[in-house]
């Protein structure tokens, strides 16, 4: 088993979160994606709809391993008559998370605006009474502010905004004492450790037939809804979100044994149990409920006849200002490769 390159995961996660990738907007990230690929001398292909697989290896049965590099963010909805922007979400992202972030919204013709998401109203010392009531909605509390000297809807059109821009919240990557702090946490951190791998692999070399997924489309339900026909099993790499009544841990990587809407493959998360245990690798036994699911659902909605599992790094905050530890990002890249190993 490789040991985990830090200093390439780390490298190639800054990378990856400074690319701005709401769910929909695939091409620039899955541009710098292939390229990484290519320097690596890795063969791959890219669908249609968006997303890369990867393919190395070797002998079947072939394994897809899977993470996500679609974000959460926002739609430009409407433009306000005083020239901010009504604006809704895309995935799974709450006001109460995102309210005075600063984001970029990236127009249909290629310009790039930046703002900040601000409630309505949004001083504390004009309307306090307002200001202590939980914040709402998006269509009723909550407006862009553009950083240009707009009064109007005209103004903000003269911009070239319109109705269906994407509007990406700043990810504000911070590194502390081993602790990552960041939006989009979820999934770019995965699909750095995956990248680590792929790099670890072309190495070493390994036995088993693999293929990476990236998948554009995991925060909206169908990441991984088609695959190469001599798939026979699936792995996601996801966080772990920590909180009440969860054993995820930052320090350690979580082994999924149901999610809010499946069970998983009762002998592959077995065989990953055994993997994490023969290796030494901390690890726990987790279930997620009642929001949360992975891009195996994807694979097994679609009718697909492939065992699926999923493992992850233990991650708070989840959808918010995302923290984890390196910790549980090696754990999670060790338990992969031991199992890939195999």
């Amino acid at each position: 088993m490789a040991n985990f390159d830090e200093k390439y995961f780390l490298e190639t996660f800054e990378k990856l979160i400074k690319i701005d990738s709401t769910t929909g907007c695939y091409e620039e990230i899955q541009a710098h994606i292939c390229k990484t690929l290519e320097d690596m001398g890795v063969k791959y292909h890219t669908l249609r709809k968006g997303g890369v697989i990867a393919e190395l290896g070797g002998k079947e049965p072939a394994l897809a391993v899977t993470a996500h590099f679609d974000a959460i963010g926002l739609m430009v909805r409407h433009i306000n008559a005083d020239g901010t922007l009504c604006v809704c979400p895309v995935g799974g992202l709450y006001p109460v998370y995102c309210v005075t972030e600063n984001v970029r919204i990236h127009t249909r013709a290629g310009k790039v605006f930046t703002g900040c998401i601000c409630r309505t109203p949004n001083s504390v010392h004009v309307t306090e009474d307002e200001l202590r009531k939980e914040v709402g909605d998006f269509d009723k509390n909550v407006c862009v502010v553009l950083d240009e000297d707009v009064k109007s809807a005209d103004d903000v059109r003269k911009l070239g905004i319109e109705t269906g821009d994407d509007v990406a919240l700043e990810p504000r990557f911070t590194l502390a004492n081993g602790y990552i702090k960041s939006r989009f946490i979820d999934d770019k951190a995965a699909v750095a450790i995956l990248l680590t791998t792929i790099k670890a692999i072309k190495d070493n070399n390994t036995n088993r037939k693999l293929y990476f997924y990236f998948a554009a489309y995991e925060e909206i339900g169908h990441g991984t809804t088609w695959l190469p026909d001599d798939v026979k099993d699936i792995l996601a790499v996801d966080i772990a979100p920590t909180g009440e009544k969860q054993t995820s841990d930052e320090r350690k990587v979580s082994i999924f044994c149901k999610d809010s809407r499946i069970p998983y493959h009762w002998a592959m998360t077995n065989e990953l149990k055994a993997a994490a245990e023969k290796a030494n690798i901390p690890f726990v036994m987790d279930i997620f409920t009642p929001h949360y699911g992975t891009d195996c659902e994807g694979s097994i909605s679609a009718g697909y006849d492939i065992r699926f599992a999923a493992i992850g790094f233990g991650t708070a905050n989840s959808h918010g200002y995302e923290r984890t530890q390196l910790d549980g990002i090696k754990a999670t890249y060790d338990l992969l490769n031991a199992y890939i190993s195999v």
